[in-house]
């Protein structure tokens, strides 16, 4: 054939293109809002300290909306309809967020749009992986899932950046309505996604959602996941917070800081877009999420033990492992061992209850050992990822005799 795809080529592209089209979407969403919010919702008169208690409520909102959004999703077998009907409620929530002025209206609606954007990215996940899969009789995927989510990660930047301009001519305000815009354009762009074809309707046994989730937990592999991720994901909850503080202490000028944060975000996509999906073929997944964990080791203790800007600059793109490759590795496992009725259950479990849940716990204690360490408290998180390897040790162990969950032909 001159000129022209061969099927293969062109079954593999057409689902890339629109999953390409949905991560850029939802990720430009999270970005152009996500950074600027907590400012927007103090020039409504909101003190620092109800701000706190604002995103602290969302966050513990999330924890329970996520799953129960997932679980729905996965019992009526409407993953793409849920996907949709979150994005509608969370556009119409940062909408509503422009005249509000009264306290008693801000949390209510910071509550609906912290429930509504939680589902987006596991619901969107359990549609990529599906999709991404290899068929049966294949050991290639159609495609890298890192490549959607190396989007997400560039688009989330690019919003980022973009809405710096807007917010500089129109006010805070602009950021919620180019979210709006991005949220509403998302159904459009899901519907033509595809849907797993292992969830549709009557492909699989409807059981209670207890037995279900009684099940999932008793999934060693995904047990041993979300373990792993809790230590690895939650380590960076130090460097999250507290890194500009340190730098700052330490002399380092806040455009140096950008550029620090910068070279991890830019080692991310290239990780996600580039040398991931060739590292988890080379090491396997179980051997990727070892790595990962010897990198955030070395990360945080160099991280503890100096702030001088060249030492910085080397250990910064160790983010491409300690989080791009080590959440590849996690979703390829996901996705070989986890039942197809309960996916988007476990994207929920895995990215919002454990690793938020984790994160969340982990920032906490962050503010306690930094008063009371200082510096040196980064080593605590190094020694978190240690804990994470005989975890990857068995992982690689558990994997080695699951066999495959693979979609139907």
């Amino acid at each position: 054939m001159t000129g022209a795809q061969s099927p293969t080529l062109a079954v593999a592209t057409q689902p890339l293109s629109r999953f390409l089209a949905l991560y850029a979407l939802l990720y430009a969403a999270f970005g152009v809002a996500s950074p600027f919010l907590p400012a927007f919702i103090e020039t409504r008169g909101v003190s620092l300290a109800e701000i706190g208690l604002i995103f602290a409520a969302g966050t513990a909102l999330r924890l329970l909306s996520a799953p129960l959004a997932g679980r729905v999703a996965d019992r009526l077998a409407l993953r793409r309809e849920t996907l949709s009907a979150c994005a509608r409620v969370a556009a119409v929530a940062a909408l509503l967020y422009v005249p509000a002025t009264n306290l008693i209206a801000i949390v209510l609606i910071s509550l609906i749009h912290a429930a509504a954007l939680a589902p987006l990215a596991p619901l969107a996940d359990a549609l990529a992986l599906a999709a991404a899969s290899p068929r049966l009789g294949d050991r290639r995927p159609m495609f890298e899932y890192g490549w959607v989510r190396g989007m997400g990660s560039a688009a989330f930047l690019a919003g980022s950046l973009a809405v710096g301009g807007a917010i500089a001519s129109t006010g805070l305000s602009s950021m919620l309505w180019l979210q709006a815009v991005l949220l509403m354009a998302v159904p459009f762009v899901v519907r033509l996604v595809p849907e797993d074809p292992r969830s549709s309707p009557g492909s699989s046994p409807r059981r209670g959602t207890r037995e279900d989730l009684r099940s999932l937990w008793g999934n060693l592999v995904f047990r041993r996941v979300v373990l792993v991720a809790a230590l690895v994901l939650g380590s960076h909850a130090m460097h999250d917070t507290f890194s500009v503080i340190r730098w700052s202490a330490a002399g380092v000028s806040a455009m140096t800081a950008g550029l620090l944060w910068s070279v991890s975000v830019a080692a991310e996509v290239v990780v996600f877009l580039r040398i991931g999906p060739s590292l988890l073929r080379i090491l396997s997944p179980a051997g990727a999420i070892a790595v990962a964990a010897l990198a955030g080791a070395v990360r945080w203790s160099v991280a503890a033990a100096t702030a001088d800007v060249t030492a910085l600059l080397l250990i910064q793109p160790l983010h491409g492992l300690t989080f791009a490759l080590f959440h590849l590795a996690c979703m390829r496992l996901l996705a070989r061992s986890v039942p197809a009725h309960l996916a988007a259950t476990a994207q929920a479990i895995y990215g919002v209850v454990a690793v938020g849940a984790a994160t969340a716990v982990l920032t906490c204690a962050s503010g306690w050992l930094y008063a009371h360490m200082g510096p040196a408290a980064f080593a605590i998180m190094s020694l978190l990822c240690l804990l994470a390897l005989p975890l990857a040790i068995k992982l690689r162990q558990s994997t080695d005799h699951a066999v495959p969950v693979l979609p139907r032909q």
